[in-house]
């Protein structure tokens, strides 16, 4: 555990080395980059050593805490875990260099650093705390760090917006957190993870963790946070928000699980449920979006789906005594963790390039970028085609394990396993089928077409310390696309971790069906390498010219002329009106001659609107109904102290 511990040294020492070289943004770019990427070359070297079989002594000392311990462990879950932490904030340190520095001139880059370094250590340490205070501990520190993060550019209204409404939703998931700990806790007789038994009540305590774990992660409808904060963060931030911080609520999910023992039947049902809800849905909203960081947002809402849905297979495998369908689902879910991280920390960082380069996130405003920024276009590309499950990418391979999961469960003679099975099947269509509509949008709209907006015409490609991590993104998602056994091997001491027994002839055979489609997406890509190298050689004497697409008659067409974001997504949205309830503002030709017209739409987020919105409207205005008790005068206050310890004190003695 020393090499783990000096990783947390190393990232903390590198953030408050960047605070105190704040007034120089060069020097704290350096210590804050520098620490970022030694202390995860540090800890990212404890993952894969775990990862490979190695066993590492768990660390236990005396913390001066009630109840608490400093116990640290690494085990194979945790391990995994940490090699997307790790992993990504290396990358998105670097990226940060590059994407930090015009904000040099007029904001200080001290801040930033220390808390990006300061979430990096907090995730890593809520992965590999054994005690529950200490979780606690972590988890707050990992949670006040994203939020400094995404407020940071504080003097837009929608940014304080943005921080609040992400302070306020982690901390009433805290508050279900600290009920479980504490119903765990008076069970084990103790706040040590290896004390934890369910009792009594397995279900309300795992009813705490799906809440509690479930808003950090962004399950519909405890998400309403997480489209408002990804795209107020800086673009680094966001990445490392949706990559791997929401991937803590997983964790955490998983972890609970293995304290309560055999999960019943209804466990999975839920996990499927939720997963399918937040899957569908929050791929439909991200189709409505106009703002490009706020559409990835919401694909994270989806993404988590599709994991829930993994984790809710394994259960019901697991519940069912059929091992292949626990592995499966279990591994799908395990393995699509990680490859969100590689592939949406790509399109974020992505997205971050285009905010750089053009200053906007309004797709609306965008086009063209293709030409002017083309590594920026390439790298997006990768990300949009892994996001979609297109083969030979990353998300093909855990999507398509959660897949033959859902098959072998629908298959199923137990009606139990069957229906969720098949619902499982349904949902991952239709999400697939969604989000390839979605990214065809945003990559067109974005990187295709004419420039809308000076902008974007103005537009240039990023420095190299922002397009090289893409580019690594970019290649592991290819790799693992590619050589899903080796993927596997990755995930397979995890799956080992969390159920008890597995088969071990299941990764084999995944292995064999995805070593099949990896090739046969090989040479897809082979064959269309060709081509396009035949092409290049047919048309190398020949002269080739360029003009304007057909215009149906128009002399002068416009970028107007092209789709938008809107247009693009219409069918859909009026498809699924019910869900979306998106609105139009109509402003129509009128005369002969028309001076303009205009339309546009808005899809606000319904639970935001109709169920949180009206909920702390109520809570504000019952607060505003008690003002009266706060008249400003500290002896009327020392009186309320006074009688709030009299009224314990009764309560303790009677």
């Amino acid at each position: 555990m020393s090499l783990f511990l000096a990783a947390l040294a190393v990232l903390l020492l590198g953030g408050l080395g960047a605070l105190a070289a704040s007034r120089s943004p060069r020097a704290a770019n350096l210590l804050g980059a520098l620490g970022a990427v030694l202390g995860c070359a540090f800890g990212g070297t404890v993952a894969l050593r775990v990862l490979a079989g190695e066993d590492l002594p768990a660390l236990r000392a005396p913390w001066r805490v009630p109840y608490a311990s400093f116990h640290l462990e690494v085990d194979a879950l945790s391990a995994f875990f940490l090699l997307p932490i790790f992993g990504l904030s290396a990358l998105a340190a670097v990226y940060a260099t590059g994407y930090l520095r015009p904000f040099g001139g007029r904001r200080s880059l001290g801040p930033p650093w220390f808390f990006t370094n300061l979430l990096v250590a907090g995730m890593a340490l809520v992965v590999v705390a054994r005690n529950a205070i200490l979780f606690l501990v972590a988890w707050e520190v990992m949670s006040l760090a994203a939020f400094f993060l995404v407020a940071w550019e504080d003097e837009r209204e929608e940014v304080r917006e943005a921080g609040w409404t992400y302070l306020v939703a982690t901390h009433l998931g805290t508050a279900f957190l600290l009920a479980l700990f504490v119903l765990l806790g008076r069970e084990g007789g103790s706040f040590e993870f290896e004390a934890f038994r369910a009792g009594a009540q397995p279900g309300a305590l795992f009813l705490l963790a799906l809440v509690g774990f479930g808003t950090k992660a962004g399950f519909v409808p405890l998400h309403v946070w997480l489209p408002e904060a990804h795209p107020a963060a800086p673009s680094h931030a966001s990445a490392l928000l949706s990559g791997v911080m929401i991937k803590t609520g997983l964790y955490g999910l998983v972890r609970t699980v293995t304290f309560l023992g055999t999960p019943p039947a209804w466990w999975g049902w839920v996990l499927v449920g939720v997963g399918a809800t937040s899957g569908i849905l929050g791929v439909l909203f991200a189709i409505a979006q106009h703002d490009l960081k706020r559409l990835l947002a919401y694909h994270s809402v989806e993404n988590v789906g599709i994991i829930a849905l993994g984790l809710g297979l394994g259960s019901l495998g697991w519940t069912y005594g059929a091992p292949w369908l626990a592995a499966f689902g279990l591994a799908g879910a395990l393995l699509h963790v990680l490859n969100h991280a590689l592939f949406k920390g790509l399109l974020f960082l992505g997205a971050g390039s285009v905010l750089h380069a053009t200053e906007t996130r309004e797709i609306d405003r965008l086009g063209g970028l293709g030409k002017r920024m083309p590594a920026t276009g390439v790298a997006f590309l990768v990300g949009a085609a892994a996001i979609t499950g297109l083969p030979p990418l990353n998300g093909f391979v855990s999507e398509f394990l959660i897949f033959l999961g859902a098959l072998r469960g629908g298959t199923s003679s137990v009606a139990g396993v069957a229906v969720p099975g098949l619902a499982a099947i349904g949902s991952l269509a239709l999400i697939g089928g969604l989000a390839a509509a979605c990214f065809a949008k945003a990559f067109g709209v974005v990187f295709l077409g004419e420039p809308r907006s000076g902008e974007a015409a103005r537009a240039r490609e990023s420095g190299p310390a922002m397009v090289v991590p893409m580019a690594l993104l970019a290649a592991a998602c290819a790799a693992i696309g590619l050589f899903p056994g080796l993927a596997l091997r990755i995930v397979e001491p995890a799956v080992r971790e969390v159920l008890p027994g597995p088969d071990a002839g299941w990764r084999p055979a995944a292995a064999a069906i995805l070593d099949r489609a990896a090739l046969a997406g090989g040479g897809f890509l082979v064959l269309a390498a060709a081509l396009a190298l035949l092409r290049r050689a047919l048309l190398r004497r020949r002269p080739v010219g360029e003009t304007v697409t057909w215009d149906c008659g128009y002399v002068r067409p416009s970028a107007r002329m092209q789709y938008s974001s809107s247009s693009f997504a219409q069918p859909l949205t009026e498809l699924f009106g019910i869900l979306l309830r998106t609105r139009k503002r109509i402003v129509a030709p009128r005369g002969p001659f028309p001076a303009g017209a205009s339309v546009a739409t808005e899809t606000p987020d319904p639970f935001r609107e109709r169920l949180y919105g009206p909920a702390f409207a109520a809570i504000a205005r019952g607060a505003a109904a008690l003002r009266w008790i706060q008249i400003g005068r500290v002896h009327v206050y020392v009186l309320y102290v006074a009688l709030s310890l009299l009224v314990l004190l009764a309560w303790k003695l009677g």
